[in-house]
């Protein structure tokens, strides 16, 4: 180790100490779940953005792993060790590695061993005021590590959802919609297509013997598709299996059928995925949409205010914060308020809400959970001023 990569340890090591130091005195238990996690979990679970980013390997039996790119998955998986039942409060705090490959050149504030700290609150029943307290701590841990200036940046997974119920549209679009939401490039490009009228690409081959499925069952389908390649001479490319590829054009079938997106509906998505101002000013824009588009989103609206009153309450300047509705499209599994600390150009802290992920690592239903992890690379170059 050279004597830069020793100090910036030690400064790495001590900055944890304050960062826990925080997190436990208001009673988060520290924890430390295991490195290597199941793969299929991750990868069902954090994302397009992370997922191609993900160390994946297969280990002598088999089985498929992964190291793990962030801690939240592995600390819900710790909480429903230790109540399976999942109806118990508890508070975890955290620091250790997570690994995620970088696309550009490793660097100091992006490198692909990584350390997070942070905190995660399971079943607490209060939305309002859990989502509160780890907002509020997470900023107060990096002020105590030294964070004088930063922002929050604001979203809601929630209020994107609200508005696809509330529009009407057909089914097929709003489950697809509301799937792409993790993927904006995916997105847009459907919407996009929709707004137009056009079909999914009905010339193509592809389009063709998807029209030649029609409604049909998985196995009749994957039956046709086998006969399709056999007739042509095609051999399976890559790693898709026959079902999967059937099952893929069965889905691109009901595209071809499926009633055409109002133009109008398209155009309301477009002007909310559009707002980006101070949580306030935002809030009364989005009610200005729905109040435009007939629809009513004052529930959601109202769940959204008053977390921010608290948070305005406890002392948070939500003047200079900004409410994005496209923020928080990064890890799928986030289902509410999304934020994060944004410093030097960076963001340095985030987290939010994710009640739906504790059902799919084996949870019996929805679990109350929020939490927030601090990028401690990043955190330290800020605070000393490193770029």
């Amino acid at each position: 180790m050279s004597a830069e990569s020793a100090r910036k340890f030690e400064a790495l090591e001590a900055q944890a100490v304050t960062l826990l130091d925080v997190f436990k005195r208001r009673g988060y238990e520290q924890v430390a779940p295991s490195i290597i996690q199941p793969a299929d979990i991750f990868l069902d679970q954090i994302g397009e953005a992370i997922r191609g980013r993900t160390y994946v390997f297969t280990d002598l039996t088999g089985e498929e792993l992964c190291l793990r790119p962030d801690l939240t998955v592995p600390v819900s998986r710790l909480y429903l060790e230790r109540h399976p039942r999942a109806d118990v409060e508890a508070r975890y705090c955290y620091n250790g590695p997570a690994f995620r490959f970088q696309q550009r050149r490793a660097s100091q504030t992006h490198p692909r061993e990584f350390r997070q700290a942070g905190i995660e609150c399971f079943g607490v029943a209060d939305r309002d005021s859990a989502d509160t307290e780890v907002v509020l701590l997470a900023a107060d841990a990096v002020r105590a590590a030294g964070l004088k200036e930063y922002r929050f940046r604001f979203g809601d997974i929630a209020l994107f959802f609200a508005l696809l119920d509330a529009l009407s549209l057909p089914e097929r679009w709003r489950l697809k919609l509301r799937n792409y939401f993790w993927r904006p490039p995916a997105f847009h490009a459907l919407l996009s297509r929709l707004a137009k009228g056009e079909s999914a690409d009905s010339d193509s081959a592809a389009s063709e013997l998807a029209a030649t499925l029609g409604a049909q069952d998985p196995a009749l389908a994957e039956e046709t598709v086998a006969t399709y390649l056999e007739a042509n001479d095609l051999l399976l490319a890559g790693n898709r299996t026959l079902g999967e590829i059937a099952e893929r054009l069965l889905d691109h079938a009901a595209d071809l059928r499926a009633e055409p997106l109002p133009r109008e509906v398209a155009t309301v998505i477009d002007y909310f995925l559009a707002v980006e101002a101070s949580p306030r000013e935002a809030v009364d824009r989005i009610a200005m949409i729905g109040k435009g588009a007939g629809i009513d989103l004052g529930p959601s609206l109202y769940v959204l205010s008053r977390r921010f009153d608290l948070l305005e309450k406890c002392g948070v300047n939500i003047r200079i914060a900004t409410f994005a509705t496209e923020f928080g499209r990064d890890l799928e599994y986030y289902s509410g308020l999304v934020f994060q600390i944004e410093a030097g150009g960076s963001p340095i802290a985030g987290g939010g809400r994710y009640d739906s992920l504790l059902r799919s690592v084996g949870a019996r239903a929805d679990v109350p959970a929020v939490g927030s992890a601090i990028h401690t690379e990043r955190l330290l170059a800020c605070v000393k001023g490193l770029s």
